[in-house]
């Protein structure tokens, strides 16, 4: 049975975490394995991938098969590129130090892809939280000129009670004295 380079799962349930390993085919996938060469985090974006170029090379050197999601992880990694180089280099199309060059341009060009994709990613959740605080202050504004609505009504509902009430007492005033003169009147007019 030939050699795999496969995921080797860990984590917790819904938080995946993969070591990569080079296992026997026939081993179990969590099982026994001969030795680890990285680590891939998917629960992050883009995905945290750790992996030891040079051993993965020379584990390709060495026949070992990897499985599709582990191909992809090496393309991505750079190490099928590195592999091709030496391939090359030992046909003779190459030689190391062109093939080492090659190698590095394109690995600058990736981490350079990699951290424009960070940093979009950063401003996309920058500006999506500035949207969130003005649409939030907003609401507050919104609410806030509606209790003042509410408030100035209560105020012009209570100024008109208010304004009874004087009246009332005005006019309760007034009569008492109109009473009290109409009553002195009486008094008069009996003597």
């Amino acid at each position: 049975m030939p050699v795999k380079m496969r995921l080797q799962r860990h984590g917790k349930k819904g938080k995946p975490f993969y070591h990569i390993v080079i296992a026997d085919g026939r081993a179990p996938r969590d099982g026994k394995f001969i030795e680890k060469i990285g680590t891939y985090n998917p629960n992050v974006n883009p995905a945290e991938i750790v992996l030891d170029v040079d051993t993965a090379v020379q584990w390709l050197k060495n026949g070992a098969q990897p499985t599709d999601t582990v191909r992809a992880i090496l393309s991505y990694k750079g190490v099928l590129y590195k592999y091709h180089l030496y391939r090359g280099v030992l046909k003779g199309a190459l030689t190391e130090a062109e093939a080492e060059a090659k190698f590095k341009k394109w690995l600058e060009e990736k981490e350079a892809k990699i951290e424009a994709k960070r940093k979009k990613l950063a401003d996309k959740a920058r500006s999506t939280k500035k949207e969130q605080l003005e649409a939030e202050a907003k609401i507050k504004e919104a609410r806030e000129a509606e209790i003042a609505k509410k408030r100035a009504a209560e105020m012009e509902a209570e100024k008109p009670a208010e304004e009874a009430n004087e009246e009332a007492e005005e006019n309760a005033a007034t009569e008492e004295t109109t009473t009290e003169t109409e009553s002195s009147n009486e008094e008069e007019t009996k003597e």
